[in-house]
């Protein structure tokens, strides 16, 4: 790492964002991360937060702040876009040689998933927000050549027409014995054992339609809500750890947020060998239906917020709920290959992604419970978390 508590300072003070004769009044803390960050407390009280990427064996990093510096780069190139800048972090430094960046820490926010976990509870005017704030960003970027441009400019290039959807899951080689542990060769296995499932993410990856900018790691996790929330009248989120965005497909992003609110009540599923499905839901601490509510504001106020992408895509919400079941798949595949397991949990997880991807409409009365988005059919007999936790056959 290049930046330590004990050569930081001179480094802020480098770039004026620290006076010199404060260096000693500095509050450094390091903060925990794949990256090494650092929290920096300044005199007047102000924090920044400096993150840089770790150093492969070859000396070299994974560039992935450059991407987020591109997204400052996109808002500052197109002054009409200045309408963007509350939803976004405020970054001061961007060092590309050395892989440092610095954000002004926003102090009295914290991220989403902390405040339902440590409130338990799920306002419905919090996910109206966030969809609110992700179709502002969509709509106002949508279908603009130029902004797709400035995208595919060197040194970045546009992605993939299906940027990775399946992680290698088509072919399977015999090096994954060597790279996967006992219990997540029963992921491959069931996967594969199931054609339907490989076919329908096949025939989502030929739907991919990049139109607008696309966070495309848009966990729950990397949502910022003001801790004041209930009493401020401002009541917009910001969006941060913008590294993996670039010029994608909406229902990307929508559906991944669906599906890190499908993660809580998996999450919270007792999983056992002495308990059927039944009971395992039954028991779950935060049933679907306590979620639901939410699932259907954040849908309800994206449409509403962008009711013209349904001109372009008729067919969006069906999209975004595979969506929703491919990012569970991806789940799958990170827990197996940073936490090295794939227990029955990940096994109830797959059956609810291969719900969401191969049976889309039928999913949509249990995903949004009784009270569905204006855009869906109302069905007066909405199903039970059974229907997406359906056996795997």
């Amino acid at each position: 790492m290049q930046l330590s508590s004990i050569n930081l300072p001179n480094y802020l003070i480098q770039l004026g964002l620290c006076p010199p004769e404060k260096q000693n009044q500095l509050i450094i803390k390091p903060v925990a991360a794949k990256n090494f960050n650092l929290l920096v407390t300044l005199p007047d009280g102000e924090k920044l937060l400096v993150k840089q990427e770790r150093y492969n064996q070859d000396g070299k990093t994974a560039g992935e702040f450059g991407q987020e510096w591109r997204i400052q780069e996109f808002v500052q190139h197109f002054p009409e876009l200045a309408t963007l800048h509350p939803y976004l972090p405020k970054v001061l430094h961007f060092d590309p040689g050395e892989s440092i960046i610095i954000f002004r820490y926003l102090d009295e926010y914290r991220d989403v998933m902390e405040f339902y976990a440590e409130e338990t509870i799920f306002p419905s005017a919090i996910a109206a927000s966030i969809g609110t704030t992700l179709a502002t960003i969509h709509r106002t970027t949508f279908n603009r050549d130029d902004y797709r441009q400035f995208f595919s400019q060197p040194p970045h290039t546009l992605p993939e027409t299906v940027p990775n959807l399946i992680g290698g899951l088509e072919r399977i080689t015999p090096d994954i014995f060597g790279l996967v542990p006992v219990d997540g060769l029963k992921f491959f296995a069931l996967y594969q054992r199931y054609d339907s499932l490989g076919n329908a993410i096949a025939e989502l990856g030929k739907t991919f339609t990049p139109s607008c900018l696309t966070h495309n790691d848009l966990k729950l996790n990397n949502i910022l809500l003001s801790n004041h929330w209930e009493q401020s009248r401002d009541r917009r989120v910001r969006l941060i750890d913008w590294e993996r965005s670039h010029w994608g497909d909406p229902a990307f992003d929508v559906g991944t947020l669906i599906a890190s609110y499908i993660q809580i009540w998996l999450n919270s599923l007792v999983i056992s060998n002495a308990l059927s499905l039944e009971e395992s839901l039954r028991l779950a601490t935060t049933p679907l239906d306590q979620l639901q509510p939410s699932i259907a504001s954040l849908t309800q106020a994206y449409f509403h917020s962008f009711p013209e992408i349904l001109t372009h895509r008729p067919t969006l919400l069906l999209q975004i709920i595979q969506f929703a079941g491919l990012a569970l798949i991806q789940q799958i595949q990170a827990t197996i290959q940073y936490q090295k397991s794939f227990s029955n949990s990940g096994i109830a997880m797959l059956q609810v992604a291969k719900t969401l991807l191969c049976r889309p409409q039928q999913s949509i009365p249990t995903l949004f419970g009784t009270t569905t988005p204006d855009l869906i059919p109302p069905n007066p007999s909405p199903n039970s978390p059974e229907t997406l936790c359906a056996p795997l056959r």
